[in-house]
């Protein structure tokens, strides 16, 4: 099952709780928010798989918190639900037009927020990888013949080191969390521990070489992206 974190920002306590007692027992980690301060704070510190935004939020609005969080280069990624009572549909469009994934009208079904989270999280990294995956003008990643190339040469990678490659590189500039790259690798059979990740990136970047290595990019207490520049 995967424990995906879920940060839901909502001023009702009585959201927050409901929220969090549907999700939790379905395999979700969740953490609400009552004030952007705090939810920011969070954030700076730890990245959620997915956020659940309240637009009728008191102070900044959702619509604020969105477009401050598409903005940020290190927050950009994170999917965004959004929740509303307003269900005209040109507060729907301007909501997706900053960036959300998807916008939930309130008063909502848990069953149906359950399906939409589900539906996002599925979008985060593509199911049909192209044949080859290029990250700047170093590293080439055939998915097919499962070979990677560094400035034309042939690079040895294990199977592991290999997928997570893959994982980083099929999404530039998306940051994933350890946990997340142990359930791309490994799906429900984790057998590993998160600090295993770093072992594995150190290897993947000592085969890579001192310059395309340093495309991997390592966010402190987050985890790990791949950009196209050092």
């Amino acid at each position: 099952m995967n424990e995906y974190l879920i940060a839901v920002v909502d001023d009702e306590s009585e959201v927050l709780r409901v929220i969090s007692e549907y999700f939790i027992p379905r395999g979700f980690k969740v953490k609400g928010f009552q004030d952007s301060a705090c939810f920011f704070d969070f954030i700076g510190k730890k990245l959620p798989d997915i956020i659940i935004l309240d637009v009728m939020f008191p102070g900044e609005n959702g619509f604020d918190l969105c477009k401050k969080l598409k903005s940020r280069k290190i927050h950009a990624h994170i999917p965004i639900i959004m929740l509303s009572g307003k269900i005209e549909e040109q507060d729907k469009i301007f909501g997706l037009e900053l960036g959300a994934d998807d916008y939930v009208s309130k008063p909502f079904s848990l069953n149906e927020l359950h399906a939409r989270v589900e539906a996002v999280l599925r979008r985060c990294l593509p199911e049909d990888l192209p044949s080859e995956i290029r990250v700047g003008d170093l590293i080439a990643i055939d998915t097919d013949k499962y070979e990677v190339r560094v400035s034309g040469k042939k690079i040895d990678l294990t199977s592991t080191e290999f997928k997570i490659l893959e994982c980083l590189s099929a999404r530039k500039g998306h940051a994933f969390t350890r946990n997340k790259i142990l359930e791309y690798i490994w799906g429900d059979e984790k057998i590993v521990t998160e600090q295993t990740i770093n072992v594995h990136i150190n290897h993947i970047r000592e085969k890579l070489g001192q310059k395309a290595g340093k495309l991997i990019k390592h966010i402190r207490g987050m985890g790990y992206k791949v950009e196209d520049t050092p």
